[in-house]
């Protein structure tokens, strides 16, 4: 049930995010901006969503993830609802962006926290199904959205997607819960917040989320118009985006056991590693089937680390303030990934192409995987310390 539950409240949050995609277009048409400032509107709610996991991680490990998410969905519901009815790219910045960031924050991190304590050695695959709601949203989201678009218009397809959250984000937020053991008496072992912030073991993870989050995002905002420029149509654009989606779906379900068995460290060593390899990929080329080969692979290794930090996280501190560590760590994210799309779409605005910006995000990407390479001693060392 929690896992079912927060699966949804994923789906749902980053469906409503990751739907962006099909709506760059009708931005770029409706409000005449460069595409550095439509990227900028995407940023800024990602920014925000990785910024507050932190307060709404701790919020939740204090009164338990159910009334966060519930307040989450409710954020969601207003941005989109209110982002329908925007008539400058100014008041997109104010209701979607910030409405967005806002919700995404308040049911990610609740939602991540809360599957984890209740699973011992298959806890990557349990995070694994539970954070496959991330893909899931990101292959369904645009595609929705396009769909809405073409029957309603892009103001019509918002309100839509609103419905959408309402409906399924709602009854999500009620069904999930907090382990028994933490609700009743709080966490049997595991480091406060406070001291995992003095461990380097934390700020390798960190610096690995700032590096490879400044690239993550870039194909998720520029990846539809990239292949348009390259003479594809919208909708092929919109589907290389939701494949992105699918095989975040195919890394979740599938790296999580793997990593069990194998090791979560040099898994997630390997994920950061594909990352840049796959974004050298997408700067080689523009034909058809290697930008879908890289959507796919690319998001088979994003999916596969979102899936291993929450679990690595949960074997070096255990499960007293797991939901708080984890926000901490995402504000890294939330700093790369305010920057990348923003730079991405700033760079194409004053140079006519994307080369520069690909290429720094796969460096980047390959410096991620060398800081976690150190991670295995220091597991040994905080376990050792919470015993």
């Amino acid at each position: 049930m929690v896992v079912a539950a927060a699966f949804t409240l994923m789906l749902v949050g980053f469906a409503a995010a990751y739907s962006f995609a099909a709506f760059f277009s009708a931005f770029e048409a409706e409000f005449g901006a460069s595409r550095g400032d439509i990227a900028l509107v995407f940023s800024v709610a990602a920014f925000l969503w990785f910024l507050l996991g932190a307060p709404g991680g701790m919020v939740a490990d204090r009164f338990g993830p159910r009334r966060v998410a519930l307040i989450g969905v409710a954020s969601l519901v207003a941005a989109l609802v209110l982002a329908s009815q925007a008539r400058s790219l100014g008041v997109l910045y104010a209701t979607y962006s910030i409405g967005i960031g806002v919700g995404v924050g308040l049911v990610y991190v609740p939602s991540v926290g809360a599957v984890q304590p209740w699973f011992g050695a298959n806890r990557a695959f349990a995070s694994g199904l539970a954070v496959a709601g991330i893909g899931a949203g990101n292959m369904a989201g645009p595609l929705l959205a396009a769909w809405w678009i073409g029957w309603f218009g892009w103001r019509g397809a918002y309100i839509a997607l609103a419905l959408f959250v309402l409906l399924l984000g709602g009854t999500a937020a009620i069904l999930i819960r907090q382990h028994p053991g933490i609700a009743k008496a709080g966490p049997a072992a595991g480091m406060s917040l406070s001291l995992a912030l003095r461990t380097r073991a934390f700020w390798l993870i960190y610096a690995s989320l700032v590096l490879s989050c400044i690239g993550l995002f870039v194909p998720m905002v520029h990846l539809s118009p990239y292949a348009q420029d390259a003479g594809y149509s919208e909708a092929q654009g919109v589907a290389l985006v939701s494949l992105i989606g699918l095989g975040s779906l195919l890394g979740r379900f599938t790296v999580g056991g793997i990593a069990d068995r194998l090791g979560r460290v040099p898994s997630l060593v390997g994920s950061y590693a594909g990352l840049g390899v796959m974004l050298l990929v997408w700067w080689s080329t523009t034909a058809c089937w290697l930008l879908a080969l890289f959507a796919l692979v690319f998001a088979i290794c994003y999916g596969a680390y979102v899936a291993l930090v929450p679990t690595i996280v949960m074997d070096l501190y255990g499960a007293r303030a797991v939901s708080g560590i984890i926000g901490t760590l995402y504000t890294g994210a939330g700093l790369g990934t305010l920057v990348g799309p923003w730079l991405a779409g700033a760079a194409y605005d004053a140079m006519g192409a994307y080369d520069a910006p690909i290429l720094v995000s796969a460096a980047l990407s390959l410096l991620a995987a060398f800081c976690v390479v150190f991670l295995g001693r220091e597991k040994v060392e905080i376990v050792h310390r919470r015993q």
